[in-house]
C-alpha cells in the first residue's frame, strides 16, 4: 500500500499554508532503543520515533526478548505514538564490489526487516550503498539484486525505505531518479518507498532555500518516484552549503538550509500529513532535542 494517495504525475499546486487541514507529524531519531527509546521521545515530545534495533555499527544481529518488544509496543500504543521507523545498521552496503559484505549487507537487511515486523513499524529506512571505485550502473544492479533477495524471502508487509544520499564518493541515491530506477526494476513493489534527507539532497544539489527551487525539488520528486511512495522525511539543516556533496547535520535554523526554508517544507501541501524525523546533533551533542521539536513545531503553524 503506498504511504500516501497523491497519484504520480499529477500536477502539484504551490506551496501554501494549509490551515484547516493535516499537519506534519515531528517525531526524532531516539536513542535506547527498544529499551528506552519511548521515553526519550516523550521527553522531547516527539510524536514519531525512529531506533536502531541492535548496535548499528556491528554485524551481529540483535537479540531483544519477547518481553522488551512486547513492553515497546504496548508504550507506543499507550502514548499515542508513531509512526514508528527502525533505522538499518550502517554496515549494509547492497552496491558493495566485496562478495563478503554484500552477503552480509542482504542477510542483516533481511533480520532488520523481520524486527520492523516485530516491534509494529512501517517501515526500515536503509542506505542503499556505494559502489566505491567500482561502476555505478553496475552497482545500482547489486542494490536491486540484493533488493529482490530480500523481498521474496520476506511475507510481511512493512515498508523497505531508501533513503536519499547527500552525493559523497560513488553513493546511490543522489537524484530521485536513481531511486526511481531501482523501484521500477523491481517493479515498484508495494513494499518499497522511499525517504528524504533534507541535508542529503540540499547537499546533492536540490535548493531548498527558495520557493522555486523546493517546488522544482517536488515536482522532480513526483514525476519520478512518485509521492505516493515518500514515506518519511529526515528534517535536518545543514553544516554545509549547498551542492558540497557532503553529510553533515545541523540543527533546525542553525545551517545553510534555515528557518525559512523548513517553515516552507512543513507547510506545503505535499508533505502536509508526512513524519518529519530529526536527525539533529542536538543543542548539548547528544541528538534530536526539545527545543529542535519545538522549533519544527513553530514553524508548522501558519504565520
Amino acid at each position: 500500500m503506498p504511504c500516501r494517495s497523491h497519484p504520480p504525475g499529477k500536477e502539484l499546486a504551490p506551496a501554501e499554508a494549509h490551515a484547516g487541514g493535516d499537519m506534519p507529524i515531528i517525531g526524532a531519531h531516539v536513542t535506547g532503543g527498544i529499551k528506552g527509546g519511548v521515553a526519550r521521545a516523550l521527553e522531547i515530545q516527539a510524536q514519531a520515533l525512529q531506533i536502531f534495533v541492535g548496535s548499528p555499527q556491528s554485524w551481529r544481529p540483535p537479540n531483544p526478548s519477547p518481553a522488551e518488544v512486547e513492553r515497546f509496543r504496548a508504550s507506543v500504543a499507550e502514548h499515542g505514538l508513531g509512526p514508528v521507523f527502525v533505522h538499518a545498521l550502517y554496515l549494509v552496503n547492497l552496491a558493495a564490489q566485496k562478495a563478503d559484505v554484500y552477503e552480509k549487507s542482504v542477510e542483516a537487511l533481511a533480520n532488520q526487516l523481520s524486527w520492523v515486523d516485530a516491534v509494529g513499524a512501517q517501515g526500515l529506512i536503509f542506505h542503499p550503498g556505494s559502489a566505491g571505485t567500482g561502476s555505478l550502473e553496475e552497482a545500482r544492479e547489486r542494490v536491486v539484486l540484493a533488493l529482490e533477495q530480500v523481498l521474496d524471502s520476506y511475507p510481511g508487509e512493512s515498508k523497505l525505505l531508501l533513503e536519499t544520499c547527500a552525493g559523497q564518493g560513488a553513493t546511490i541515491g543522489r537524484r530521485f531518479a536513481d531511486l526511481a530506477g531501482i523501484l521500477a526494476a523491481l517493479s515498484f513493489d508495494a513494499r518499497l518507498g522511499i525517504c528524504v534527507d533534507t541535508c542529503h539532497v540540499f547537499n546533492a544539489g536540490y535548493d531548498l532555500t527558495t520557493p522555486e527551487g523546493l517546488e522544482a525539488m517536488v515536482q522532480e520528486l513526483d514525476d519520478t518516484v512518485g509521492l505516493d511512495r515518500l514515506c518519511a522525511i529526515h528534517a535536518n539543516d545543514s553544516k554545509t552549503p549547498l551542492g558540497a556533496q557532503v553529510d553533515r547535520h545541523e540543527n533546525i535554523g542553525q545551517g545553510k538550509i534555515g528557518e525559512a526554508a523548513f517553515a516552507r517544507m512543513l507547510q506545503h501541501p505535499a508533505f502536509a500529513d508526512q513524519p518529519f524525523i530529526l536527525e539533529v546533533p542536538g543543542y548539548d551533542g547528544a541528538g534530536p532535542d526539545l527545543r529542535n521539536v519545538q522549533t519544527l513545531r513553530r514553524l508548522a503553524e501558519p504565520s
